[in-house]
């Protein structure tokens, strides 16, 4: 039976990248789960890369279709924007394990849907300081920077990920990405102990 590697973290916490990293290393044979959202596409994504993007119209007939596993919906400086994980028949959990972002909520409401022993928590832990450094490097880049709405998901990040909910949440691990070697060297062990 195959696993779904979960990857969360606070926005800038290095998920990306961990990401990445984890798709190319051929021993762990990880397929890419790709989200969706309604949010605009930033500089740099590419459509079916990091998510599916989509609009309201067409987040709800998939949700009316019962395709939708999971969904968020963040009230942003832009207006709401849905982030969801969609049963669109590229997961087979029978043939493959899988890698995917996501958040401490949609992480629960994933193991409801598959449930708990097909689902293996990863979350990314930086310091606070060092995660609005990048943010702020990475807006920096954007054609237009939204700087309202990064302090916005920096804020709520805080609410997101509070000690509470990741204790509730039975996280067993909790990795801590301040120097990339180390960070994925963890990891890796980690996700191996249970292949």
């Amino acid at each position: 039976m195959g696993k779904m590697i979960y990857l969360m973290g606070k926005s800038s916490s290095g998920k990306d990248t961990v990401f990445k990293y984890l798709l190319e290393n051929s021993f762990l044979d990880l397929k890419k789960v790709v989200p969706y959202t309604t949010r605009p596409i930033r500089a740099g994504e590419v459509e079916g890369e990091e998510y599916h993007f989509t609009d309201d119209a067409g987040f709800e007939k998939m949700r009316t279709e019962g395709k939708v596993i999971e969904y968020r919906i963040y009230n942003t400086y832009y207006g709401p924007w849905y982030y969801f994980t969609v049963d669109d028949g590229s997961i087979d959990l029978n043939l493959n394990n899988y890698l995917i972002i996501g958040t401490l909520e949609s992480y629960l409401k994933t193991i409801d849907y598959l449930g708990k022993e097909k689902v293996l928590p990863v979350l990314l832990e930086v310091d606070d300081g060092e995660r609005l450094q990048r943010a702020l490097d990475r807006e920096k880049l954007q054609e237009v920077p939204g700087y309202e709405e990064m302090c916005r998901r920096f804020l709520a990040d805080a609410e997101d990920f509070s000690e509470e909910k990741i204790k509730a949440a039975e996280i067993p691990q909790k990795f801590k990405n301040n120097n990339f070697d180390c960070c994925i060297k963890e990891i890796e062990k980690y996700i191996r102990e249970v292949y």
